[in-house]
């Protein structure tokens, strides 16, 4: 019997909840076969490859990386491996889930309270299902707890290896986004999760527009560790210029920011978790619990005296009107974009506006390269590190103050000043072809249907701007094939830019302006980058979507 081996009293139940369900399974109720593993005789349901190899190296662990509980009979297996948490209970031939194995990031908690010891995990019941939340509970005998209670504190030990613990986290629900699913989800699915990593949460549901902008410009900053939004990309909008005008924009700044995606867009969650876990609300918790901070930049929007920040997209021309004008379509969730792209398409409105930019780069095949190196852990050429080392610094010597109301009547001069003039200074270019949309963002994708932005870097201090020339129907539908990899970036009547800045002068009263999805009226505005002024929390340090290139033939 292995030291750790457990009473015959023992029996662990699978509790699975991120499913709006719980499921309580009857452990070891038919007669199991077994493999013998170093005199032990180990139930398993179904012998397989992956489970035998799995069994033939628990004496290569380390003694504290392997723990057994129960009798033959009624035995749970827990192995801690260098990247995975092990947990067979595969002697029920009815057992629904009797095999689990997952990240040691996707661990939750896992405690010994009294004689009951309780593992909270993230699983997939396949490889492309969403995340579960999974309780793993059980009775543990006076014989077992010392094993139990070595093996927990090393599990919990590698589970937050460099992490916080019970983080403190303001939340944000905006129950009129997108569909309207943001309240569900985060009953449902989102908060289970905080509770399971015991995390200390404060909820507002937001009740009218700036909601958010006046919550975060007086947000007490020493309570929180993570601002958590559930939503859609608008509600980001708001939270991070309400930041921009708090008494101390540096650190506010500085706070991380993740988003649970709950709109029909969701663009920024998507470019963080990627496609398989960017419209996933579980994998999103997780990052809000365990992403670890990345520095992004933002833009200064500048229209007459107003100043206003953007974290994502600027649109004018036809995915301003797709987007501006398919709110009435928000319960069709990403798929209002494709019908508004469609009927834009069949109009083919010119975009009336003058387009200048200040260029840093226009060759397609050198941003791919660039983006590449960046990737791979390379540095870029436009990379001014300088600059966010002095924003780093800036927020460190400054010590807090206490939390006291800020100005509402704009930006305080902690915002990095402007320093780009206008466009007819040396260095910009204007475009002079006839235009369908101006586009300019941070981050690859918009939304699920469409990868705007494929050679997007976090902070590389430079704006992706696109000017898509005015063309044929036939063309503007070919380049939808592909465009949710990117595709269309290599079509010959799409200019892209890697800038420090641009400007947009209206030529005609009748538009539309899209600023991070919500609507600003239709004057010229000025904009350019701050490098990595922003924070974001990432499960995987960069932009989680690989754009990979075909050749343009």
């Amino acid at each position: 019997m292995d030291a750790l081996g457990g009473m015959a009293s023992s029996s662990f139940d699978t509790d699975t909840t991120a499913a709006g369900q719980d499921v309580d399974y009857d452990q070891w109720r038919h007669p199991p076969s077994y493999l013998n593993c170093c005199g032990l005789l180990i139930p398993v349901r179904r012998p397989s490859s992956r489970r035998t190899a799995k069994f033939r190296t628990m004496t290569a662990l380390p003694a504290n990386h392997r723990l057994t509980v129960g009798t033959n009979e009624r035995l749970t297996i827990f192995l801690i491996t260098d990247t995975s948490l092990v947990v067979d209970r595969s002697a029920d031939a009815l057992e629904k889930w009797p095999y689990i194995e997952v990240p040691i990031s996707h661990v939750l908690w896992s405690e010994l309270d009294g004689d009951t010891w309780e593992i909270s995990v993230l699983a997939r019941r396949a490889k492309s299902a969403a995340l579960s939340l999974v309780h793993i509970t059980g009775n543990v005998s006076e014989e077992q707890k010392d094993g139990v209670s070595v093996f927990t504190r090393l599990l919990m030990d590698l589970a937050y290896a460099g992490l916080p613990r019970q983080k403190r986290l303001k939340v944000l629900v905006n129950p009129s986004s997108g569909p309207g699913n943001a309240v569900s989800n985060y009953i449902k699915k989102v908060e289970p999760v905080f509770r399971a990593a015991r995390c200390q949460v404060d909820v507002t549901h937001t009740t009218r527009r700036q909601h958010a902008y006046d919550l975060m410009k007086d947000l007490p900053l020493r309570d929180f560790d993570t601002i958590v939004t559930v939503s859609g990309d608008g509600l980001v909008h708001e939270v991070i210029n309400g930041l921009a005008e708090h008494v101390e924009t540096v650190k506010a700044m500085r706070m991380p920011l993740t988003p649970i995606p709950s709109g029909s867009g969701n663009g920024l969650a998507l470019n963080l978790l990627g496609l398989q876990d960017g419209s996933d609300v579980s994998a999103a918790a997780l990052n809000a619990i365990k992403g670890q901070p990345i520095h992004v930049d933002v833009f200064s929007i500048t229209q007459g005296d107003k100043r206003i920040l953007s974290f994502m997209s600027q649109a004018v021309g036809l995915f301003a009107d797709l987007d501006l004008g398919t709110e009435h379509l928000r319960f069709l969730g990403s798929s209002r974009f494709v019908i508004g792209f469609l009927r834009g398409v069949l109009t083919m409105n010119p975009c009336p506006v003058k387009l200048s930019i200040k260029v840093a780069e226009s060759d397609k095949d050198k941003m791919v390269q660039t983006m590449q190196t960046s990737r791979s852990g390379g540095r870029t050429r436009h990379d001014a590190r300088s600059q966010l080392d002095s924003v780093d610094k800036s927020a460190s010597d400054t010590d807090v103050a206490p939390d006291t109301p800020s100005s509402s009547h704009g930006p305080p001069s902690a915002l990095p000043e402007l320093q780009h003039s206008a466009p007819d200074a040396e260095g910009w270019i204007t475009f002079e072809k006839p235009l369908s949309y101006v586009y300019g963002g941070k981050g690859p994708y918009v939304s699920r249907e469409l990868m705007q932005f494929p050679v997007s870097l976090p902070d590389d201090g430079l704006i992706d701007v696109v000017a898509q020339e005015l063309t044929t129907r036939m063309a503007m539908l070919q380049g939808m094939d592909g465009a949710e990899v990117g595709r269309q970036f290599w079509m010959d009547t799409q200019h892209y830019y890697k800038a420090y800045a641009y400007r947009i002068e209206p030529l005609s009263p009748n538009g539309l302006l899209s600023i991070d999805g919500e609507a600003y009226p239709f004057e010229s505005f000025q904009v350019e980058v701050h490098q990595g002024l922003a924070t974001l929390l990432s499960p995987y340090g960069h932009y989680q979507p690989g754009f990979e290139p075909r050749s343009k033939g």
